[in-house]
Parts: structure tokens; sequence; C-alpha cells
């Protein structure tokens, strides 16, 4: 039998639903109510992502009310995927990166309606903030977005040495151990480790290089500064363009991204130019490769959510006229793992 999703059910008042659809652009949220199973929230809403927000079927940032929290969190993010034709390699991207010892952001699907109307299957996200890090017994500490591609620890083209970051949690002062960091990075980046946990940075790195999510070098990560050992760790975020397909859906050759990353991301550059790191790195690729990145571990977590998710992709009005390539994902997904995890290991004498 196949599991039901949780079902949730937003209401608005007429002229909030017109304010929040008056503006796309805007990120000042509406008041509205969220009937998740059998209770109802008090809950600010607005659109959220970049150019998905002009599509008809677009996402969501909700922050909790009243009551103020909702499975330990007090916000979360509801994802469209459109683009996926799968519908779930964000998810998969990200529970693969966790099995690899990465924190990562919990997730799961859920079908969404207004007044008891679809608007269809959504991937609900886990907010990167305070909370998260208390759920995971993490020390308290600073949390920075990546949200575009100037966060790519180098020190081109930019009006300061923290553009491309947003300060979720923390202090303004914490910003210059953030620009101590990336002056390091480019100067003196023999203090890198003083300033990063450099095996949770290689073990993401395989994690991205694995799943080739183009976009995670430069941003599409959190930072999190632990102040216990005042080390930065990494925190991969919004993987929907993994597996062999770019963030518009089209193809992506198995070969687009090269064992190091993407070349532009300045800390990675610098890691993979230090033999002992190169070497780490080396390592535990190769343990990736041989025991988690191949058909056999991911066949059965495909297939079920495959058949979990297709009757709801039937009654979400913005996918079911995408049957017929939804059921052909999970053989794309399959011939991706097998070429991507062949060309890696092709490319391993190189480090």
């Amino acid at each position: 039998m196949t599991p039901s999703l949780p079902s949730f059910d937003l209401q608005f008042q007429r002229t909030d639903l017109l304010e929040l659809e008056r503006d796309v652009w805007s990120d000042s949220p509406v008041p509205a109510r969220l009937n998740i199973e059998d209770t109802t929230y008090d809950i600010d809403i607005r659109y959220r992502g970049s150019y998905t927000r002009e599509l008809k079927k677009k996402s969501y940032h909700i922050e909790f009310r009243s009551p103020g929290e909702w499975a330990g969190s007090s916000e979360v993010h509801l994802n469209a995927e459109l683009f996926d034709p799968s519908h779930f390699r964000n998810k998969l991207s990200l529970d693969f990166i966790r099995d690899l010892g990465i924190h990562t952001p919990n997730s799961q699907h859920v079908f969404l309606t207004h007044g008891g109307e679809p608007l269809g299957l959504y991937l609900q996200l886990e907010s990167v903030d305070e909370k998260y890090l208390r759920k995971r017994r993490l020390p308290p500490g600073t949390i920075y977005y990546a949200f575009n591609d100037q966060a790519d620890f180098s020190l081109k083209k930019k009006r300061g040495l923290t553009s491309g970051y947003q300060r979720k949690l923390g202090k303004m002062q914490d910003d210059q151990h953030l620009i101590h960091f990336i002056r390091s990075i480019n100067a003196s980046p023999y203090e890198i480790p003083e300033f990063l946990n450099i095996e949770n940075y290689l073990r993401w790195l395989a994690g991205a290089v694995c799943t080739m999510n183009n976009d995670g070098f430069t941003h599409n990560y959190a930072l999190y500064l632990n102040r216990d050992d005042h080390l930065f760790s990494i925190i991969p975020w919004d993987y929907d363009a993994t597996f062999g397909r770019k963030v518009n859906g089209d193809e992506m050759e198995y070969d687009y991204v090269p064992i190091t990353g993407k070349a532009k991301n300045k800390l990675t550059a610098q890691l993979m130019e230090r033999t002992r790191y190169r070497k780490r790195y080396k390592d535990i690729l190769e343990e990736i490769l041989e025991t988690k990145f191949n058909v056999d571990y991911f066949e059965d977590k495909v297939m079920d959510s495959h058949s979990s998710l297709r009757p709801y992709i039937l009654m979400d009005p913005h996918l079911q006229s995408e049957i017929d390539s939804y059921d052909r994902e999970p053989a794309f997904i399959f011939q991706f793992i097998e070429d991507r995890g062949a060309f890696l290991k092709r490319e391993l004498k190189k480090l």
C-alpha cells in the first residue's frame, strides 16, 4: 500500500491573498491559516525562490505564529520542485549527503491545498536556524545563508566580503570572523584550518561532486560558525538540480562538474592545491564510490519515492500531464549514477 502524505491546507482572507499575488517579488509576508492534520496554525506566508516566483506553481516560506511551532520548527519552506521531473531529487540528495556524515535539513513531501482545492505536491524543507541546531544538540552559533553566487569565498567583484551571505542567526560582530576567514582563504591559506572544519567540508564536497549540484559550490548552502570551537561547517541546501538535471530541468552531462568541484569556489581550489587535503578528499571519495554512490544503494530509495509520490503527481493540477516523463525518470537517475560513478573512478588518479 502506498503511504499517504501529510495534508496541508491553506486558508486566506481574500484581501490578504490579493496582496500576496499583487507583487510576487515582495518578501513581505501576509497572514493566513494553515491546517495540518487536525491542528490549525496562524501563519505568515510569502513566496520564495528567484526565477520560480513567476511560475504558475509557486514555492512558499511559512512562519508559524500561533501555535508558534510545528514539528519543532518555527518556519518551513514549501518547494514546488516544478523543474525536477522526478520531484524527489532534492530529498534524495540531502538524505544521501546526510549518510556521508553531514548535517542536512530534514525534508518530507506533502500535498498542499487551498481551501480544499489542490495546489499540488510540495517538498517541505526544514529551515536552518537556532531550532535546527537545538534539535541536533549542536552548540549555539552563527548561521549564514549563501543566497547567490557571490558566496564563492573569493575577493572578486564584491561590494563587501559578506556579499552573497545573509546572516540568519547571530550578531553583526560575528561578520568579522567571516570576513577574516575569506581574507585568509585568499591571502594566507595556511590559516584555513583555524577557521574551517576540514573533514566536514571535504565530505560535503564529495557529496556535492557525486550528486553534481553545479550551483551548490557558490550558493545553495549555509555556513554554521560553532561558538565552542570557532570553526565553520557547511550545510547543503536546496539540491533539486542534481542527478543529471539543470535548474531548468534540462539534462546535464555526467562529466560536466569536475572531480574537484566548480573551479569558481576559491576555498575548494585552495584545499585541492594542498597534498594533505587532496589525499584525504580522495580517500573519502573512494570510499563513497565503493559503498554508497551506486545503483544498489539508490535503487530502493528511488523506486520507493517514485511509487509513493505517483498518486499525488496524478492529483497535482500542474503535473498530471507529465506522468509519462515522471515514469521515465528513475531509469534516467540510475543511468546518471552509473555514468557519473564510472567517470569519478577514472578521475581519481588525477587526485
